[in-house]
């Protein structure tokens, strides 16, 4: 600096730096006054040099939910963890050389994945496009998911990494005027909101990196947060939009939730403060997270939650259900992927992971009696009684990601054990997959629980015995045999209570995982042999469909078809199988965490 210019500059440098001070201040009015407030958040848990900005506003004539007035406003904000993340244990096993005829097997079997998700892709755009579902079998179009769009923003990220890019651009381009301001329902399912929709843009964001898809995701989490606005700031699950968007009635958390739809907001609301800066999200998902904790111990089972709670009262101990499957499942799968998307910052996440999974290997896991003695376990469903925990030994497709978890669980905390129950879990659908007529899994089965994990002996009149005791009543008069044959149950299944298969990624979702965890190549094999029944079974002329029943068999030799293919089909299921014949470092577990729809968001560096 020309210090002897100095004083002949310093009335110009006192109004710039007076003028700055006015800036900044309006800049900070502003966004105080601002229903989406752009705080800053540490570095080290977001992408973005600056805060982020939102689009500059337009009078489009729709209702925008940042407008909507807060009845019961916060009086402080729990900020995102602030430091450096972590260096935590690496996920992903390393890979070495692959050989020249494993490639050419591994490309050709993902090309005839890529090529499935095409055709679907391609019958969706002609038939259904900017609904939220194709009519596989009718090429009707289905709006079921708020009337949004779900299979576009569902498929955003399966577009861009399957290298389908100009499909990507055609169906981000026109998921910017998705019209969230309003609903094909009257009832809008606010789990499967976050989930589908507010993940499906995050992920495309983090994939892509376009602005836009970032916008719509805080357009989605803006509403969201809506059914936050409650005394207790609990959310409500099942939401009525229209009387939330007129502003008038106040909202009261319910009564009755499933406690997987109080707790599967953190993955999506921690990684869309981490992108914007804002930590409302974070603090929304803080507060539930707390709850959780306080509670863990107080149940009927400690350290589980039960399947009914009651955000109302704050009441997570009454009910007396538990289980890993549906209905609580992406509650325990979100404990340690939210370690890791916070970088290892906030250990309470490592807490409710460790006492919930050693609940549910005493209460939940059972070792099921098969004819060959596999050394394979299932998630099952418990009763908390008066005289101590009864466990129901069904075991359902949807449990089936808790082999993904536990080994997932196990690498993130150094817990070896944890893998091996994963592989076993695993296997164990494996093992349904595979022993099923057609090879393909139902929704839900029964089967012997074996009085022992560690070990267990086929035994045939057992076996006959619990059969007979599911048949019940209706099993007089039919032999043991004749029993079998007419409610189609191989060797091992004692009942199957729902046949159907809805096109369900959680098998081989558990499959990838322990794939990418392990390096074990048999697992590649083990999931073409399930895309291979998979295909045969739903394959339709425009896309893939729902089977009622797995068991039943057809003129064709095959079962009938429902004409349903919900959107997961292409967000979820198909892009596991691509990923598990991809090179490891597409989407690798060491860089991304995936959220319960399969939409994978960047971890923090």
């Amino acid at each position: 600096m020309d210090f002897a210019n100095l004083p002949r500059r310093w009335p110009w440098l006192v109004g710039l730096a007076l003028f700055s001070i006015f800036l900044l201040y309006h800049l900070h009015e502003s966004r105080s006054l601002s229903p989406t407030p752009n705080t800053v958040a540490d570095d080290s848990n977001s992408p973005l040099t600056n805060p982020y900005q939102p689009p500059p506003v337009s009078d489009d004539g729709h209702f925008h939910w940042e407008h909507r007035p807060t009845h019961y406003p916060l009086n402080s904000l729990t900020p995102l963890p602030t430091g450096q993340p972590k260096p935590l244990p690496r996920v992903q096993h390393s890979f070495g050389p692959e050989s020249a005829a494993d490639r050419e097997v591994r490309l050709s079997r993902q090309s005839k994945v890529k090529e499935t998700l095409i055709k679907a892709w391609q019958s969706y755009r002609i038939h259904a496009w900017m609904y939220d579902e194709l009519s596989p079998i009718s090429g009707q179009p289905r709006t079921s998911f708020g009337g949004w769009a779900a299979t576009l923003v569902d498929t955003l990220d399966t577009l861009w990494i399957m290298d389908l890019k100009d499909e990507f651009k055609e169906a981000a381009a026109a998921a910017v005027h998705i019209q969230f301001s309003t609903s094909t329902e009257s009832t809008v399912n606010m789990f499967e909101t976050n989930i589908r929709y507010l993940g499906g843009f995050l992920a495309a964001y983090d994939l892509s990196g376009d602005e836009r898809m970032l916008h719509k995701a805080v357009e989605v989490g803006n509403m969201l947060l809506v059914a936050f606005d409650t005394p207790n700031h609990m959310p409500i699950s099942r939401w009525q939009w229209k009387q939330a968007a007129d502003g008038i009635e106040k909202q009261v958390a319910p009564g009755f939730m499933l406690v997987s739809e109080l707790g599967s907001f953190s993955v999506e609301f921690t990684r869309l403060s981490q992108v914007t800066g804002d930590h409302r999200w974070y603090d929304a998902i803080d507060r539930i997270t707390k709850l959780f904790e306080s509670q863990q111990q107080k149940t009927k089972i400690p350290g589980l939650w039960p399947v009914v709670v009651n955000p109302k009262d704050m009441d997570m101990t009454s009910d007396r259900a538990f289980t890993l499957g549906g209905m609580s499942d992406s509650l325990y799968e979100y404990f340690p992927k939210e370690y890791v998307l916070l970088g290892g910052l906030n250990p309470v996440y490592e807490r409710l992971y460790q006492r919930s999974m050693a609940a549910s290997i005493e209460h939940l896991l059972f070792r099921p009696m098969t004819p060959t003695n596999a050394d394979i376990l299932f998630g099952g469903d418990a009763r908390a009684e008066d005289s101590g925990v009864a466990l129901e030994a069904r075991g359902q497709h949807l449990t089936c990601f808790a082999g993904g978890m536990f080994a997932l669980g196990g690498r993130i905390f150094s817990n070896p054990e944890h893998v091996n129950i994963g592989r076993k879990l695993t296997d164990a659908c494996v093992w349904a997959y595979e022993n099923m007529s057609h090879g393909v899994m139902p929704e839900i089965a029964h089967f012997v629980p074996c009085p022992s994990k560690q070990d267990c002996t086929w035994d045939t009149a057992i076996y006959d015995a619990a059969v007979l005791e599911r048949t019940g009543s209706s099993a007089e008069n039919l032999s043991i045999d004749e029993i079998l044959v007419q409610k189609h149950l191989p060797p091992g299944f004692t009942d199957i209570d729902d046949r159907r298969y809805i096109l369900r990624p959680e098998a081989i979702e558990s499959v990838f995982i322990l794939y990418r965890i392990t390096g074990d190549k048999s697992y590649q094999d083990v999931a073409w042999r399930m895309f291979e029944s998979i295909l045969n079974l739903t394959s339709t002329e425009l896309a893939n469909a729902a089977i009622p029943d797995v068991t039943a068999t057809g003129s064709d030799g095959k079962p009938p078809k429902d004409d349903r293919m919900e959107s997961f089909w292409l967000a979820e299921t198909l892009k596991y199988f691509y990923l598990i014949f991809s090179e490891p470092d597409l989407i690798s577990l060491d860089q991304y965490v995936l959220n319960t729809e399969a939409h994978p968001l960047r971890r923090p560096t």
